[in-house]
């Protein structure tokens, strides 16, 4: 029976209850310290469900990448083949039954659908993690990726985990106290102890129930009136008591079990016979319930009795176990730990054993362990430069695991021990992806472009030329051509940072070209592909790179590839879609360590609000977009200010862009034009050629059509002649950028109607008031309707149906368009990394949203496929 845990015993039964009523998912992480009860409230939920998954942390395996997965799933290992295959591939690496180099996030996602597929026959399925502060990061990677996106499958997830000792942010916690007076004198009047003995034993254990239990044992213990501990330490103190009593051979042998950490029959006995005992010298322990043995295998009762047992050793005893169990082992990575526990001074050859164990790590995706051991490696590393090395190994890797300080901190006591050439670079780029990652890319591509060397040399140069591009870095992107002078992209880079957009445009559409025929990078040139403003080749690729990641499970790849994706269905009207790519790209960068890009992600969305004049959603989402991001937001406010008639106001900024470092860039370029518009409404007509000198020069050299339009609507606007707007029109039939279309058709009715061409009018007008409401661009659409008006039509409100998709969430958007092209729940699951449980919950809801009640309707809707 629990004493005084009521409350929480009803958080718990609540997610059980929802689980297997309702299929509603949940997780939840219990907090606190030693013997505050966790894992009694684990025990208490594990009796009330049939299926449980459960996995404890053993602290010496947090260096072993995937064993504690490989703990947790080792009773289904028989269904891996419900999961998709690449989730499988991913499952069956993890596991040691395949060789490495899957995505560490598909491992993630895998064990999501396996324990879906698990609750599809037999809700609900209870995940258990106990001790979650001592399982492997690579397992934790896996197990929290899973828990952030539970649903609707019928599964819960417990964690109980020290005390600020286990990072799981995005789940709900429970902190767990100390027992009340009240509950602590039950708890004592049930062991039948006396008041007199209670009361010490209340004073000494402060609430903590573990405490109450060892001190009420040990009943005849005298008071102890020393300085206060804190509890853990007095309960530490009680069990290396009971331990101190024990013979010594017991005491030996639960020195070796303590030593070895897995409770691993075979290499525990076979280090214990090099000392003369035996597991018949765990009887003691085994009777004092300090320990248990069950078949193959010794646990401690509590990990607090591991602690004594060891902490109460000698030195020189735990050096000569751990060489012990380091000549028994008969797995590399765990000689690797013993001999570097064994080890009293620096030693290259264990040095080297834990590198090569840090390289398996590595291979396997599991990159915080694997930091943790080229951490321990270079300590043992006798030689400076070599252990600059090694640190700059574990850098290299943490970065991977998106922990950004930890990278820094590794890379600066690195390059403190001087470093040869070839890792100095590397550091170099350790640094600039920090700088990058938490939101300057301009420090980013000077660090990249300054340290590229080695055999990185050319990857680090592409790199920062693009960081220099996106955030106006232009020497850098000069510097880079300079050293990189015979690769196109760099070198086209270069000549658009210089002006010259008529030689560089070709090179870089020549990649893009050969992209979209099968060769080359097709993330790198989707991004190119946006810098000429070739939207249907950014749509084309960056969609196609998005459905190879989802098809291999390459999750920590995504977010990248949906920030071009939705920067291009922005440009193309798909105002639902970019925000359902946006959301998930945010989602996943939270999920994958890398939250420091929600800002930059955000103010992708900026131009969407600027549109519709919506100023204080606009601003909501610049508000935490890095500094060098300010290029999208100012584009975005001074479109914002266009669309509301503050002129002036738009003006300043753009002519603010036109100044800056950024001036080259493609957003900078479409803020050109606006800028001819802004100058002409404000009688400035030499800022307005130049700033349509700037961009016609552009439009020519990327010869897109849309850029050629505009190119001509702002021609027209400033001469007054209708040709231009005429040739325009006509070029935007072939243009992806509705928004451009019908500010064309806009001014070129505010035109006709001018020069008393009422009626002619009339078509351009009704034509741009309809896509402005399908945008929802207030501002403009009150313009074209006031424009309608004075042209004599009366009710100039120009209705449309109502877009279906406007009614969906992102998520549902997301599911409902691949629903309604045949694609199965299965598949959907697949791509989206959700479980199959919850797309047909996103549909469920859907469904009335749309009117519909099945798939079969689904096809009568008008839905773009996404």
């Amino acid at each position: 029976m629990l004493y005084g845990r009521n409350d929480e015993q009803a958080r718990i039964s609540s997610l059980l209850d929802a689980a297997r009523d309702h299929r509603r998912s949940g997780a939840l992480v219990l907090r606190g310290e030693a013997g505050i009860g966790k894992s009694a409230l684990l025990a208490e939920a594990a009796d009330r469900v049939p299926r449980v998954l459960r996995v404890t942390g053993i602290e010496a395996e947090s260096g072993i990448a995937f064993a504690g997965l490989n703990q947790l799933l080792w009773p289904v290992r028989d269904r891996l083949d419900a999961v998709p295959p690449p989730q499988a591939a991913a499952l069956r690496s993890a596991l040691g039954e395949t060789p490495p180099g899957h995505d560490r996030f598909t491992t993630g996602l895998a064990v999501l659908t396996l324990l879906a597929e698990l609750a599809e026959a037999e809700a609900p399925v209870l995940c258990m993690v106990d001790d979650a502060q001592w399982i492997d990061t690579a397992t934790t990677d896996a197990l929290l990726f899973a828990a952030r996106r539970l649903a609707a499958e019928g599964v819960v997830m417990l964690f109980a985990a020290r005390d600020d000792a286990f990072s799981a942010t995005g789940l709900p916690e429970l902190r767990l106290g100390r027992l009340p007076r009240a509950d602590a004198e039950r708890l004592l009047r049930a062991r039948g102890l006396a008041p007199t003995v209670r009361t010490r034993v209340i004073m000494e254990a402060a609430g903590n129930p573990l405490a109450l239990h060892e001190f009420a044992a040990a009943r005849d213990r005298p008071h102890d009136g020393s300085r206060p501990l804190p509890v853990a330490d007095r309960v530490l103190g009680a069990f290396q008591a009971q331990i101190t009593r024990l013979p010594e051979n017991t005491r030996l042998m639960l020195l070796i079990a303590a030593a070895e950490g897995r409770g691993y029959m075979p290499s525990l006995l076979a280090a214990a016979s090099t000392f003369g005992v035996g597991l018949a010298d765990l009887e003691e322990a085994e009777r004092a319930r300090l320990v248990e043995v069950t078949g193959r295998s010794i646990t401690f009762r509590h990990p607090l009795i591991r602690s004594a047992t060891y902490q109460g050793a000698v030195a020189a005893r735990r050096v000569a176990v751990h060489r012990a169990l380091a000549e028994s082992a008969d797995d590399l990575d765990c000689r690797a730990r013993h001999r570097a526990s064994a080890a009293l001074a620096p030693d290259e050859d264990v040095a080297a054993e834990l590198q090569a164990a840090a390289d398996r790590a590595r291979d396997r995706s599991g990159y915080g362990t694997a930091a943790a051991l080229y951490r321990q490696a270079a300590e043992l590393t006798p030689d400076p430069e070599a252990r600059a090395a090694r640190l700059g190994a574990a850098a290299s890797v943490i970065l991977q695991a998106g922990r950004l300080d930890e990278a820094e901190d590794l890379a600066v006591q690195a390059e403190k021990l001087g470093p040869a050439p070839p890792d100095l670079a590397r550091l170099g780029r350790v640094h600039a992806v920090i700088e990058y990652e938490r939101g300057d890319p301009r420090a980013a591509s000077r660090m990249m472009v300054d340290n590229a060397a080695g055999d990185e040399r050319a990857a680090m140069l592409r790199t920062g030329a693009m960081y220099g591009w996106t955030s106006g870095e232009l020497p850098a992107v000069l510097r880079a051509a300079e050293l990189l002078p015979d690769d196109p992209a760099v070198r086209g880079l270069a000549l658009l940072a210089g002006g010259g957009h008529a030689d560089g445009s070709p090179l870089l559409a020549t990649l893009v070209r050969e992209a979209r025929d099968g060769a080359g990078d097709r993330l790198r040139a989707a991004q190119l592909a946006l810098v000429i403003g070739d939207d249907d080749a950014a749509l084309e690729l960056a969609a196609a790179e998005a459905a190879h990641c989802r098809r291999h499970g390459r999750v920590g790849e995504l977010p990248n590839v949906l920030q071009v994706q939705a920067q291009t269905q922005i440009a193309a009207g798909r105002h639902a879609d970019a925000e359902a790519t946006v959301a998930e790209a945010i989602a996943l960068a939270r999920d994958t360590g890398r939250p420091h890009r929600e800002g930059r992600l955000g103010a992708v969305l900026a131009r969407i609000p600027a549109i519709e004049g919506d100023e204080a959603r606009l601003r909501e989402l610049i508000a935490h977009a890095p500094p060098p991001q300010g290029g999208l937001a100012d584009s975005a406010l001074a479109l914002l200010d266009l669309g509301l008639g503050r002129n002036d106001d738009a003006l300043r900024r753009l002519e603010e862009i036109a100044r800056g470092p950024r001036r080259h860039s493609t957003g900078a370029m479409v803020s050109a034009a606006d800028q001819v518009e802004a100058a002409v409404r404000a009688g400035d007509a030499d800022t307005a050629r130049a700033a349509f000198t700037r961009f016609r020069a552009w439009a020519d050299a990327v010869k897109q059509p849309w850029a050629l339009a505009v190119a001509l609507h702002c021609e027209a606007l400033m001469s007054d002649e209708e040709e231009p707007y005429v040739k325009a029109i006509r070029l935007h039939e072939r243009s992806s950028r509705p928004f451009e279309r019908a500010r064309t058709e806009l001014l070129y009715g505010e035109f006709l109607r001018r020069n008393r061409r009422r009626a002619d009018a009339r078509v351009p007008l009704r034509s741009a008031a309809s896509v402005f409401e399908r945008l929802r661009a207030t501002p403009w659409l009150d313009r074209a309707r006031a424009e309608l008006r004075a042209t004599g039509e009366s009710g100039a409100s120009v209705p449309t149906a109502p877009d279906v998709v406007d009614r969906l969430t992102p998520q549902e958007l997301q599911v409902v368009r691949l629903a309604a092209s045949g694609t199965s729940s299965r598949e959907i699951a697949a791509q989206l990394f959700l479980s199959p449980r919850t797309v047909e919950y996103h549909l469920y809801k859907a469904y009335p949203k749309l009117g519909i009640s099945s798939r079969r309707e689904l096809s009568r809707l008008t839905l773009e496929p996404v």
